[in-house]
């Protein structure tokens, strides 16, 4: 934050110094393609504003309002910055074109003109490159598009030298149109950083080569068979990711849950952009939409149907273990020791369960088991 705010504080300074040149000089050469230049660098102070306090308010940690952070303020600044550069360029179409319709009442543009337009080109190309520096450092989206403001500046402060000195060498209204160019300029980036402020507001996903490195990273991960239901969204410039990855069914909910937190720390440790990924663990395949799921009975159902399966006390049931898997449950129960009366007792159990656990609804298989030692 110390560092983003450092680069915007430069380019506030940078800017206010800019536009007090192109005023007074814009004023005073009569340019008006250097007038318009000059509101867009005061739209950048705006701009930087707008940055200086989304930056500040991104940087506050998490809430119970704001669970996930405060990433969200730095794309709605994002937003505003896009929204106030197309009102600046809308604005400077509406001046130029009306100065076009009378060339004839123009004032010659004085050669200061050209040398303000000059000095800003080299001014604003040097803040770009500077900030964009620290912004793909940083790996923020908002200073990135800041710093392509500044050379969305440049560019059209280019416009403005050639077109200030077209005007100086004969070529009547040249001015005016470079302030039309500019104009058309600022309206495309205004545009251009709203739409991608628009694209996170509405929680599009990475594209498809950030996905797919994600995924490799998941898969790669000791335990995980298969993953599947893999999505994605930014937040500021950061990334939430959650996914669902396919593990031994026969495995414990411990090792499960084992398995999803090494998953979570590898793709935090791998990709640094990642703010957080919510890993649920499945014993399936879940998403095919022909299998669906069953509304299995609950675990208190299954233990009574075991035990009129095997026509037994639950009580003498120790532990008893459920696998919900497809279309049926696959049941391990395990016995106590020091109420097993005699192998004529697992006899009997399993005679009833090859006559009655064809005729089933749920149950598919039942293991009998019975612990040896303590």
């Amino acid at each position: 934050m110390r560092q983003a705010q450092r680069v915007t504080w430069v380019s506030v300074v940078v800017n206010l110094v800019l536009t007090a040149v192109q005023i007074v000089v814009g004023v005073v050469a009569h340019s008006q393609s250097l007038l318009a230049d000059a509101m867009h660098t005061l739209s950048d102070i705006v701009g930087d504003g707008f940055v200086l306090y989304a930056n500040r308010k991104g940087a506050e940690a998490a809430d119970d309002a704001h669970p996930y952070g405060h990433g969200r303020y730095e794309t709605v600044a994002s937003l505003v910055l896009g929204l106030l550069l197309a009102a600046t360029g809308v604005g400077i179409l509406v001046v130029a074109a009306e100065r076009l319709q009378h060339l004839g009442d123009v004032r010659p543009v004085g050669i200061a003109a050209l040398w303000a337009a000059l000095a800003t080109l080299a001014g604003k190309e040097i803040l770009f490159r500077y900030m964009l520096r620290i912004a793909e450092r940083l790996r923020s989206p908002m200073l990135v598009a800041n710093a392509w403001h500044a050379r969305s500046d440049a560019l059209s402060s280019l416009v403005v030298a050639v077109g200030i000195g077209s005007t100086l060498s004969g070529f009547a209204g040249a001015d005016t149109v470079a302030a039309l160019i500019v104009g058309a300029m600022i309206i495309k980036a205004g545009l251009r950083f709203s739409w991608q402020a628009i694209r996170e507001l509405i929680d599009t996903g990475l594209s498809a080569e950030e996905v797919a490195r994600l995924r490799v990273t998941l898969v790669e991960t000791p335990g995980v068979l298969d993953l599947h239901e893999l999505r994605t969204r930014r937040m500021g410039h950061k990334v939430l990711a959650d996914a669902h990855v396919q593990v031994n069914p026969r495995i414990s909910v411990s090792e499960g849950h084992l398995i999803a937190e090494s998953a979570k720390a590898r793709v935090l440790r791998a990709h640094p952009d990642v703010l957080d990924v919510l890993v649920h663990v499945d014993a399936e395949d879940d998403l095919n939409p022909a299998q669906g799921f069953p509304a299995f009975p609950g675990r208190a159902d299954m233990i009574r149907r075991l035990a009129g399966l095997l026509d037994e006390d639950p009580a003498r049931f120790e532990q008893v273990t459920l696998h919900y898997l497809g279309q049926k449950v696959d049941a391990e129960v395990t016995f106590v020791p020091e109420l097993a009366r005699g192998d004529h007792d697992l006899e009997r159990m399993e005679r009833r369960l090859r006559e009655r656990l064809p005729e089933d609804p749920w149950l598919r298989t039942v293991q009998l088991k019975q612990r040896a030692a303590p």
